[in-house]
């Protein structure tokens, strides 16, 4: 149970339909749509859920077509600058995949992304490797640092075969017909990996 009311016949139990956890009507009587669990009509979410499920609705209706349509990055593996190559990333159809291509190509999968953290234009260079960090295994992501507008992003992940982690770095070019849909494409990254964090135990 996790409503504090008391059920008999006139105060009864109602379950969410995302978490599945017991509550009276009050505390359970949102009826938002659910469609990554198959309801095709909205259904009746706890508070927590409800506000989950309204931030994936908009992520799907909006930032999803962003990432999948991607765009062009400076990009570094490791922790060498000197080996950047100019890569197009977008997320794979199944959402499953970050998808690099240039002279080489690379599949990186979401769930082994371990922290991403987005670099902002107006950042001093010792707040740099700290402005905006969200961890996907657990820790608490960190201030967005108000309306500042993205300008690259570090990745960590586990390559399949390889012990350890390793990072990536993208970085927004500075052509201004590229410059826009980059920044687009890491906002919309961005607000993916606080949704991921947020719903992580939905």
């Amino acid at each position: 149970m996790q409503c504090d009311a008391k059920f008999d016949f006139l105060t009864r139990k109602h379950h969410c339909r995302r978490c599945g956890k017991c509550f009276c009507d009050k505390c359970c009587g949102q009826k938002v749509a659910l469609p990554r669990m198959c309801f095709v009509d909205p259904v009746r979410q706890c508070a927590a859920c409800a506000l989950v499920s309204r931030k994936e609705a908009e992520f799907y209706d909006k930032q999803l077509r962003v990432l999948q349509s991607g765009a062009t990055f400076r990009v570094t593996f490791g922790d060498s600058s000197e080996k950047s190559e100019a890569m197009a990333c977008r997320l794979s159809s199944n959402q499953r995949f970050l998808l690099l291509d240039g002279d080489s190509h690379h599949e990186i999968e979401i769930a082994h992304i371990s922290a991403v953290q987005t670099f902002a234009e107006g950042s001093p260079p010792a707040e740099r490797d700290t402005h905006t960090h969200t961890s996907l295994l657990g820790s608490q992501p960190t201030s967005e640092g108000g309306s500042a507008r993205a300008t690259g992003m570090s990745l960590q992940y586990s390559a399949p075969g390889s012990e350890g982690v390793t990072q990536l770095t993208l970085t927004a070019g500075e052509d201004v017909s590229t410059r826009r849909q980059s920044t687009a494409w890491l906002a919309a990254m961005h607000k993916a990996t606080k949704l991921l964090y947020e719903s992580r135990d939905q």
